[in-house]
C-alpha cells in the first residue's frame, strides 16, 4: 500500500482524535525502523528500535470488521517484529476503543498503564490512552 491508500483507508477508520494525512504517512514510511504489514482491506504500521517495537496504528474497513483481519494483522505484525529482533511491543489505544482493546487482549497484550488526556481529539474532550504490552 503506498502513503495515499493507507491515508484513505485511516479516513475511513478514524475520526477522533483524527485520521493521519498522506504527508505523515509518507514521512513515517521514510523513516528508520518504520514498517508495514498490509493486506487488501487492512494494515498494521510499526516502528522498531532495539529490542522494542511499537504498534503506531492499524486500520480494517469498516467492511471487513470482524472477519479476521486485524486479528491476522496483529499476527503478522508480531511475527515480522520478532524477525527483526524485538523482544517486546507496545501500543496505545483510546479507552473507549473496545472493539480494538478486545482484539489486543485476544492477541495477547496486557494494559501496564494508562495516560489520562493523551488523545485530544478537534472537537470534544481528550481521551485517556491505554498501554498495551506484548512480550515476545
Amino acid at each position: 500500500m503506498h502513503a495515499q491508500a493507507l491515508a484513505d483507508l485511516h479516513g475511513l477508520c478514524f475520526t477522533s482524535p483524527r485520521p493521519w494525512r498522506v504527508d505523515e504517512f509518507e514521512s513515517l514510511l521514510a523513516s528508520k525502523g518504520v514498517f508495514l504489514i498490509s493486506h487488501q482491506n487492512g494494515f498494521a504500521m510499526g516502528r522498531i528500535s532495539g529490542p522494542e517495537a511499537e504498534i503506531l496504528t492499524i486500520a480494517v474497513h469498516p467492511d471487513a470488521r470482524q472477519t479476521g483481519c486485524g486479528y491476522r494483522l496483529i499476527g503478522e505484525f508480531l511475527c515480522k517484529a520478532a524477525t527483526m529482533g524485538a523482544k517486546e511491543i507496545f501500543l496505545e489505544v483510546a479507552e473507549h476503543n473496545p472493539a480494538a482493546i478486545a482484539l489486543y487482549k485476544k492477541s495477547g497484550f496486557i494494559q501496564i498503564a494508562k495516560r489520562e488526556a493523551y488523545f485530544k481529539p478537534p472537537d470534544g474532550p481528550a481521551q485517556a490512552a491505554l498501554i498495551f504490552k506484548y512480550l515476545i
